[in-house]
């Protein structure tokens, strides 16, 4: 499976006492995210948080942006992580199952996991960043697991439909954390039916051959 670019160490862990300081800084920084948000986000709150050394946070980050879409980064690894253990213990080539899988594991996510709410994958990254090259890191990442799910290579087709996704539900389910604290279930479900709509048309319709046929 293809992992999205590095996210912006400075330094990358070599020693495990190093990388448990690591996860120990973006822990902080999720949790420091849901209690202030990112403008009152700071990398000395960070350190107190984690319990390190200011030094230690800037070892591994130049600013708390840098700090922020680490967190990020680390967020896609675990959704593609959780994702593809529950596609690996589904049943048959179903394209139907693997799309309730990638909803409801990004729901579950925007529930449960500290920071994701403001974060996620980096695309709601407060300081006027472009969301482009995030959504197609994402869009990239699902492409790979939905074909190896179906049993297809993950051609152009795929990944511009999966993209059109990406797209899709990322707005519509902003629309539900709006509207609801923890998410408006007609509009998480409307996302489903709009998601199993698209590519039921699209991954499911006669190949170029087959239409010459």
């Amino acid at each position: 499976m293809g992992r999205v670019s590095q996210p912006p160490l400075r330094r990358r862990p070599v020693q495990r006492r190093s990388a448990d300081r690591l996860a120990r800084i973006l822990d902080a920084c999720a949790a420091l995210l849901d209690e202030s948000g990112y403008e009152q986000l700071s990398t000395r709150a960070v350190a107190e948080r984690a319990g390190v050394p200011i030094g230690s946070v800037y070892r591994f980050f130049g600013n708390k942006r840098a700090l922020v879409v680490a967190l990020g980064h680390r967020n896609l690894d675990t959704y593609a992580d959780r994702v593809s253990r529950r596609l690996a213990a589904a049943f048959g080539e179903d394209r139907s199952a693997a799309v309730d899988v990638m909803l409801d594991e990004y729901v579950e996510m925007k529930r449960t996991c500290p920071g994701f709410t403001l974060v996620d994958f980096g695309a709601q990254l407060p300081v006027g960043a472009p969301v482009d090259g995030v959504h197609h890191e994402v869009a990239g990442r699902l492409g790979e697991l939905l074909a190896s799910h179906l049993g297809r290579e993950p051609d152009t087709e795929l990944r511009r439909a999966v993209l059109v996704c990406v797209e899709a539900a990322d707005a519509l389910l902003q629309l539900a954390f709006r509207s609801r604290s923890g998410g408006d279930e007609a509009i998480i479900e409307e996302t489903r039916r709009l998601l199993h709509a698209y590519l039921s048309t699209v991954l499911d319709a006669p190949g170029p051959r087959e239409n010459r046929a």
